[in-house]
């Protein structure tokens, strides 16, 4: 068993940067993964990391404005966001899983955070 907890969201202007983090208990050798939730859409995927870090996914609508790390030691995985735009706001979620490498399927994820809203205002 694994507990998420999401922090670090907020409402920032078009242009502005934004540190997501996610917290874990337990077993840190997870793949782990970011997901939004935009109003009215579906959940989808912006970035994963495999569990030792090396690896990381993106999707192509935030490849070379979001960067995912983690630091192993504190059990953590952030969201750096940077040149955030309207159509970034939404609810962002951790997401963690067994499987290697990271899917991009929300539904191959075992454990979620609770979310944190994300508005970017234009």
């Amino acid at each position: 068993q694994v507990q998420l907890t999401e922090s670090g969201g907020g409402l920032v202007q078009a242009g502005d940067s934004l540190r997501l983090s996610c917290a874990a208990s337990g077993r840190s050798s997870y793949s782990m993964g970011w997901f939004r939730q935009a109003t009215g859409k579906e959940r989808e995927f912006v970035a994963a990391i495999n569990w030792s870090g090396h690896s990381t996914y993106y999707d192509d609508s935030v490849k070379g404005r979001f960067t995912i790390s983690r630091d192993l030691a504190k059990n953590t995985v952030y969201l750096q966001m940077n040149s955030l735009k309207a159509e970034d706001t939404a609810i962002y979620y951790c997401a963690a899983t067994v499987q290697a490498p990271p899917p991009r399927q929300d539904s191959h994820y075992e454990y979620w955070g609770q979310g944190t809203q994300v508005t970017v205002s234009s």
